[in-house]
């Protein structure tokens, strides 16, 4: 779900410096919440820290593929100014950029960003959930720090939740052992775990447990989506922002039970490991090696019945989602034309072949919507149905489907391109918004990234988009201020999407009859 670097930029990024330590001789402060208490750090500019705070239970040992347990209280003053290990996974991506005390299978943390003076407030509550499809990833990366949202007034928090086979792995033992009949979705049950944390503690922090928006990209952005459609934590959202990707096919899709748990035995057998017991006696680092094996792959959801009794599409379609306002939107080059004509050259007798292995019978009608009569137009063609395929078809289709949600859809295109890395590298810099680039730019952290040479006008875009966010999550509404006006996306018979770029802008949306095509498509090959 992320592309990798060249080693200069991956070399660059980990030499990348935290945000500001917290000011020494500051009296560090100290907050109540049901299981004891925390001492945080103060930042700089006054923001109080408070880093891994255990939500759940330790997912080990007999707990090891459980619904997280609720966490233990302890006696005295936890200090709470070092962020929790990250979860098992392998170094798959090399843009992450790690603040974790280490990785371990106890891994369930979370942190909290306040506002200086907070106390006795009811501020908004922002909950953001990473990206790094369901196999990498961590709350404690720099690209997610909560420090600049909070000096606009909003309560922070970012999570860890289980990964891989850890966080996904269903089995007939595991679902015969279940009060719920139910196995396979435990990362995703942490995050449900994690937002009521945030229901019964957050108000310790200044926040308001009754204002609380979820948030994420790429994989964070699916989970967003699989939370709105899960009974366990629809109640506790007030709003829902996704940066591309939507739990829906042809990006991830839920598998049926039956089918989760047939791959499970799968893996059981690939690992040797003939029963429940044995897969739960192997040591973490052998199971995360036996994930790594070619040919394993891991979904991040079953219709389990418990968390997911039905497929997120379905449950939008019925109208049983929270009802509540979604920011939403996707990049201008989430993947390129090099992933649709799979190393071929750009040339129109390549892309028709494409479009056919695609499309089949419904090529001619691809082409018609994304030309391909020249090279060029194989590119630029090429790179937004790569995109689309990927994962801004399924962005697209949640929003579709939440338009009859009772309440206000936002939709963006994210159009601004990275600057060139200060150490330059082979390839030349992409020529238009790459998959999570939007991060840092939104949540106000691009000076954590010293990998790119950011000029005034990264400053200006990431001003505005986070402003918008900021109102968004205050509000349910991004506008507010002098920004540009954004319009709802489906107020009219005109479809608005906020083009953001130095100057955002809103305009009709880009690619609308590409996408109701895709959606046709898609829906015809639905129980095929």
């Amino acid at each position: 779900m992320r592309a990798r670097l060249s080693l200069a930029v991956a070399i660059a990024l980990r030499a990348s410096p935290a945000p500001a330590p917290a000011q020494s001789g500051v009296p560090r402060p100290v907050v109540r919440i049901a299981t004891g208490l925390l001492e945080g750090l103060t930042a700089p500019g006054g923001v109080r820290e408070f880093r891994g705070i255990p939500f759940a239970a330790p997912p080990v040992g007999p707990l090891r593929w459980k619904p997280p347990q609720p966490p233990a209280p302890w006696k005295g003053v936890r200090a709470a100014d070092r962020f929790g290990p990250r979860c098992m996974q392998l170094p798959i991506f090399s843009d992450m950029v790690f603040r974790s005390d280490g990785m371990s299978e106890d891994c369930l943390y979370l942190n909290v960003w306040a506002p200086p003076r907070a106390a006795g407030r009811r501020l908004p509550v922002l909950v953001y959930f990473f990206g790094g499809g369901f196999v990498g990833g961590d709350g404690s990366e720099l690209r997610y720090d909560g420090e600049s949202l909070a000096r606009r007034g909003i309560v922070v928090v970012t999570l860890n939740y289980r990964l891989g086979v850890f966080g996904f792995l269903a089995h007939p033992e595991l679902t015969a052992e279940s009060p719920r009949h139910a196995s396979g979705d435990y990362g995703l049950l942490d995050q449900a775990a994690a937002l009521r944390w945030v229901r019964r503690n957050i108000a310790s922090f200044g926040g308001n447990p009754r204002h609380v928006t979820i948030a994420g990209e790429s994989a964070g952005s699916i989970s967003v989506c699989a939370q709105m459609a899960s009974p366990l934590s629809r109640g506790l959202i007030a709003g829902a922002i996704g940066e591309s990707g939507g739990m829906i096919r042809p990006t991830f899709a839920p598998v049926p039970l039956a089918e989760g748990e047939r791959r499970g035995v799968a893996f059981a057998d690939s690992a040797r490991a003939g029963s429940l017991a044995a897969l739960r006696a192997l040591p973490a680092e052998s199971l995360l090696a036996a994930s790594g094996r070619p040919g394993i792959g891991w979904l991040p959801a079953t219709v389990d019945g418990y968390f997911l009794p039905e497929a997120p599409a379905d449950v939008f379609a019925a109208g049983a989602q929270a009802r509540v306002p979604l920011l939403v939107g996707w990049n201008s080059q989430e993947a390129d034309w090099h992933a649709l004509l799979r190393g071929a050259d750009s040339t129109p007798r390549s892309y028709a072949a494409a479009l056919d292995r695609l499309f089949g019978a419904q090529a001619p009608e691809a082409e018609r919507l994304f030309p391909g009569a020249t090279p060029q137009q194989v590119m630029e063609s090429g790179t937004l149905l790569a995109g689309a395929t990927f994962i801004a078809y399924s962005t697209w289709k949640w929003a579709e489907l939440q338009r009859h949600g009772g309440q206000a859809v936002y939709r963006y295109y994210y159009t601004h391109p990275r600057p060139a890395p200060k150490v330059p590298g082979p390839i030349p810099p992409p020529a238009g918004a790459v998959h999570s680039a939007e991060i840092e730019y939104a949540l106000g952290n691009l000076a954590t990234n010293r990998v790119y040479a950011w000029t005034a006008d990264d400053d200006s875009v990431s001003a505005a988009m986070e402003a918008y966010f900021a109102n968004f999550v205050r509000t349910g509404d991004p506008n507010g201020g002098r920004l540009p006006r954004w319009p709802a996306a489906y107020a009219g018979d005109t479809v608005w999407s906020m083009d953001i770029d130095v100057r955002p802008r809103a305009v009709p949306a880009p690619h609308e009859d590409g996408y109701r095509f895709l959606d046709r498509f898609y829906r015809s090959k639905e129980g095929s």
